[in-house]
């Protein structure tokens, strides 16, 4: 298979007036495409951290990050853009929708920004919508549904681009048990579709839906479990 994400020494700090956190601390990490990994340890252990510097939104202090072939270092904030737009789709715990945007308008706003034709966009967003079993919500706002149909545009929206990737942070955290399931099978059926999904979370549960467990704490990879054994077979 090929690797997707690679990491080597990465280090990730942040400063005060009065004092330096390493936040990562020469961290070593690869992902193949195909994998689903979740990312655990106890709150304040650099997951979130870890998870914006992979997704390009937060820059390293040291070390080397390539995703997809491309060496990240040096690269300008427009450059940085590109490369997140080709490739990463975002999922967030609060779901991080716009409340005067219809759901339709939500799932869209990446095209736009892409600069996608109207028509094609159009065509795009409703394939997206159907295959989230949304499709006769398009019109209605985020206010109007419920956290599991929320998170199912959020995953709409992070998949309208066609990513390579899809970055998780604590999808069901803010869900109940139920809609958590759904959340968790669609992850599922994605990544048995190819999407490579790297999730942080705390839930001992939807970890176990995982290829590999990765455990931080203090900054650093302490260890690694093996779910499940598909991407070994594939």
């Amino acid at each position: 298979m090929k690797t997707l994400i690679k990491v080597e020494n990465l280090i990730k700090k942040y400063r005060t007036e009065e004092i330096e956190t390493t936040a990562l601390n020469k961290v070593n990490f690869e992902v193949q495409e195909g994998e689903f990994v979740a990312i655990m340890g106890p709150s304040g252990c650099g997951k979130t951290t870890f998870l914006n510097v992979i997704g390009l939104l937060d820059n390293m202090d040291g070390g080397e990050y390539n995703i997809n072939g491309s060496n990240t270092s040096g690269l300008n904030k427009k450059q940085r853009n590109e490369l997140r737009t080709k490739n990463i789709g975002f999922v967030f715990q609060n779901f991080n929708l716009i409340d005067d945007l219809t759901l339709f308008e939500n799932v869209e706003l990446p095209l736009v920004y892409a600069k996608v034709p109207s028509k094609e966009r159009k065509e795009r967003v409703n394939k997206i919508l159907e295959r989230m079993g949304i499709l006769h919500r398009a019109k209605h706002f985020p206010q109007q549904l419920s956290g599991g149909q929320q998170q199912r545009v959020a995953v709409a929206r992070a998949l309208i681009t066609n990513p390579k990737l899809i970055l998780a942070d604590e999808p069901t955290g803010n869900l109940d048990s139920k809609s958590g399931n759904e959340v968790m099978n669609l992850l599922i059926d994605l990544n048995e579709q190819g999407t490579t999904i790297i999730m942080v979370t705390h839930s001992n549960h939807d970890a176990s839906f995982a290829n590999r467990v990765v455990n931080l704490l203090d900054g650093q990879v302490v260890n690694e479990k093996i779910n499940r054994a598909k991407y070994e077979l594939a």
